[in-house]
């Protein structure tokens, strides 16, 4: 199985042990993975900005370096929400419809691909789960509390597996916490208002650490947790899922 490691560009940027994370945790789990050094963004950013049309050659560029790939793990739900939906714009070809079926969130291929059942992790502090829109809405990696279905989470299945970790319990847990890409640009004091609502909600339950599946949200709760200096930290959910002595 040929598995490719998709690093967002703001991961790239910003937070790169957030892509040697991923990796590692994949490694472990018996994966031969590629980096592709040709890779750029997904068009994403482009997109949300209302200039989809022009982020079709970036699309395209993507499709072009990673349909070779039996799978394409990304450690961002929202990068991969837009390459399954928003890559409809391309000429459905078979390399497109490859891609877009194939481009998976890390913790949706841990559990649905690979099934894990195990992980040689240790994290021992209380943790608080923010289940980031795109991938609660966009790729159901958990139920949301608007639809009548069962309650399940697949990261919260893949952070239980994680030795000392403590999950803690929020009073709203599928709540969005006001990033939005450019909403919190346009509508930033109601995305700061938002924000602050989830991180009261962690706080509140004694969380030591705040996780998600995508650092873009983490960026917004970390940064508001430092100018509130509230008692909590960020961290993507790849770095809790490698361990502690990673």
């Amino acid at each position: 199985m040929r598995v490719a490691l998709f690093v967002p560009c703001y991961i790239d940027q910003l937070y790169p042990a957030v892509a040697r994370a991923t990796l590692e945790v994949l490694e472990r789990q018996g994966c031969t993975v590629s980096v592709p050094l040709g890779q750029t963004c997904c068009g994403q950013p482009m997109a949300n900005a209302g200039f989809e049309a022009g982020s079709v050659g970036t699309m395209q560029r993507f499709v072009d370096l990673f349909a070779d790939f039996n799978y394409i793990v990304a450690p961002s739900g929202s990068c991969v929400a837009h390459v399954r939906e928003h890559y409809k714009r391309l000429p459905q070809n078979d390399a497109v419809q490859h891609v877009r079926a194939r481009t998976m969130e890390l913790c949706e291929f841990l559990t649905d691909v690979l099934g894990v059942e195990q992980l040689d992790a240790r994290f021992p502090h209380r943790v608080g789960l923010h289940e980031s829109c795109h991938g609660l809405r966009g790729l159901r990696l958990a139920s949301s509390s608007e639809l009548q279905v069962p309650r399940f989470s697949k990261v919260q299945r893949l952070l239980e597996l994680v030795d000392g970790l403590e999950l803690v319990p929020l009073d709203r847990a599928d709540e969005c916490c006001g990033f939005g890409g450019t909403f919190a640009v346009t509508e930033e004091a109601l995305s700061v208002k938002m924000g602050r609502d989830r991180l009261r909600d962690h706080v509140a339950h004694g969380a030591e650490i705040i996780t998600a599946t995508d650092m873009s949200c983490l960026m917004h709760l970390g940064g508001l947790a430092r100018r509130q200096q509230m008692p909590v930290q960020i961290r993507h959910v790849a770095e809790i899922l490698r361990g502690e002595d990673g």
